[in-house]
């Protein structure tokens, strides 16, 4: 039997890096619990310092079919590299230059976001289909594939 599985990121800013991988997954944020119109609705109803309203947040596959991300606030800031990163899958089906130029396009719309673009890897084949390293707006590494 399969188990439900969520990802979740340690992060000094979770309302800010849910909203960057939302755009680049093409996720959207959790819906508030039941009885509420807003997150900010329900936290007043919670009790919850608005100091504090912006210690986790979480984004979800509209189609129900992807993990749930989850982003927690934590103290310390990031401090090696990634043991374990997300492949975003920007050019399924693609090869050669047409996947590469799809990479890019890619790379260029998560930098508008907040990205940073760390290196490219050309493709070799053939085994290596090419990628491009990037890292989100708090330095988590992820690649576009």
């Amino acid at each position: 039997m399969a188990r439900d599985m969520q990802i979740t990121f340690d992060c000094a800013d979770p309302a800010g890096l849910s909203a960057f991988w939302a755009e680049a997954l093409g996720y959207r944020p959790q819906d508030p619990p039941a009885g509420f119109e807003s997150w900010e609705q329900a936290l007043e109803a919670m009790g919850v310092p608005p100091g504090s309203r912006n210690d986790a947040s979480a984004v979800v596959d509209p189609t129900g079919s992807g993990p749930r991300l989850f982003f927690q606030r934590v103290p310390e800031p990031k401090q090696a590299k990634n043991r374990v990163h997300l492949d975003v899958r920007a050019a399924p089906g693609l090869d050669g230059e047409a996947r590469m130029a799809a990479l890019e396009a890619a790379a260029e719309q998560l930098v508008s976001h907040g990205a940073t673009r760390l290196r490219r890897h050309e493709p070799a084949p053939p085994l290596g289909a090419g990628h491009i390293v990037m890292a989100d707006p708090e330095g988590n590494e992820f690649c576009l594939d």
